[in-house]
């Protein structure tokens, strides 16, 4: 069995550069249900720029701004406006992931460095290597520090006013990056040789398209199994699609979605939605097929089939699949495989930019990506694109890039 060279915890965090950091604060708050336990600024001894720690559940997402316009956060934003710049993993040895990494070809960042609190709090470890795009990874050793979060960081000040209501969003599921055509195999190979992920699932063409557009999608996995990256390319298709407007306006490669976990998907959006989420809408005749499918599997006696025909181990689950009929009113979608089923929904997008935006996944015992689901997720995506306005450079088609 091969070691594992990059040994990974879990997730650590996901900081955000953003406009107004006070600002995306209230949002995530107000609309998404996170609460706000971590402040570092002027008040804190920062001087260049204040960061908001944003939690629920075991999601850590860090919202920063810069003070300055001369500032690498003011030119991450002036480029790709608010989005992801740091996808942080938890390490017991940032070193040594550092050397791992960089020796196999990865480009650093910032070398294995100790950051000391200034209240005798200990001091994190922390390393940073590049990745798609402007968006980089950074290892995270937690062993010596005993604080708030990272050093610097202080309780936020009191906030007046109505609290959030938690939504039940408790665990980061997965993170999808967009790349230009013809570089997803390359950062496969990247996950792969610099990483240590494997293939997990792969989306082709075939799969993932409407009538005028598509895209390619492979899932990077790490060797625990608690960090996916799924990476999606476009695909030959009539019309350029939503990963190709994504590029345009992001300016390049990036974070286009963030699965966020809940154990009860239907309190979870129906919470977030009077908050003022919106979601993407489904289409009935996407629960009218499936309403048909199950009920064909349970009258030819086939219960032990999942919602595509895969053979379920163990129990039956399609008794335990909530009302399609209150699924369809909120736009959840469900699919399922050999371990169970899973239920999930699209946010729209969430800045003004048609880039960043995030899921809602629920998973009972499925661990994969339902091909069913990905493929109506898409087509929603497609749909709310063709609402949009498009620009002379997302004219026309995506063509086969020559070999």
């Amino acid at each position: 069995m091969a070691v594992d060279f990059l040994p990974i915890n879990d997730w650590d965090h996901i900081e955000f550069y953003v406009g107004n950091a006070k600002q995306a604060a209230f949002f995530y708050s107000h609309a998404f249900g996170f609460q706000c336990v971590g402040y570092a600024g002027l008040e804190t001894g920062v001087l260049d720029h204040t960061s908001y720690l944003m939690q629920s559940g075991d999601i850590r997402f860090v919202l920063t701004s810069a003070l300055r316009s001369n500032h690498p956060v003011s030119e991450f934003v002036r480029k790709h406006g608010d989005g992801v710049k740091d996808i942080a993993l938890t390490v017991d040895d940032a070193e040594a992931a550092y050397r791992e990494t960089t020796k196999r070809g990865a480009r650093g960042i910032l070398e294995p460095t100790i950051i000391e609190d200034p209240n005798g709090n200990g001091y994190i470890k922390k390393a940073t290597i590049a990745a798609y795009g402007d968006v980089v990874h950074s290892f995270i050793e937690r062993h010596n520090f005993h604080g708030l979060f990272m050093p610097r960081f202080k309780e936020p000040p009191f906030m007046t006013g109505t609290r959030p209501v938690n939504a039940g969003l408790y665990r980061i599921d997965h993170i999808v990056g967009n790349v230009e055509l013809g570089q997803m195999n390359e950062w496969v190979r990247f996950y792969e040789e610099v990483m240590g992920f494997k293939l997990s699932d792969h989306f082709d063409d075939e799969h993932i398209k409407t009538e005028y557009a598509a895209l390619m999608s492979k899932v990077m996995q790490s060797g625990n199994g608690f960090i996916k990256f799924p990476i999606n390319e476009p695909a030959v298709g009539k019309r350029k699609s939503q990963i190709d407007e994504y590029l345009l306006y992001n300016e390049g490669p990036g974070v286009q979605h963030i699965a966020l976990r809940t154990d009860d998907i239907i309190s979870t959006v129906t919470q977030l939605q009077a908050q003022g989420v919106q979601f993407l809408p489904s289409v009935l005749r996407y629960y009218t097929d499936l309403e048909d499918a199950l009920q064909r599997l349970i009258n030819e006696g086939r219960e032990t089939l999942g919602p595509l025909g895969h053979p379920i181990h163990g129990e039956s689950y399609l008794g335990k699949i909530p009302d399609l009929g209150h699924l369809g009113q909120l736009g959840v979608l469900v699919d399922g495989d050999d371990e169970g089923y899973l239920l999930q929904i699209f946010a729209k997008i969430v800045e003004d930019r048609p880039t960043l935006f995030f899921e809602v996944i629920q998973r009972e015992g499925s661990r994969g990506f339902g091909t069913g689901t990905f493929k109506a997720l898409f087509e929603a995506l497609e749909r709310e694109k063709d609402a949009r306005v498009q620009p002379d450079e997302l004219q026309g088609s995506v063509a086969a890039m020559a070999m």
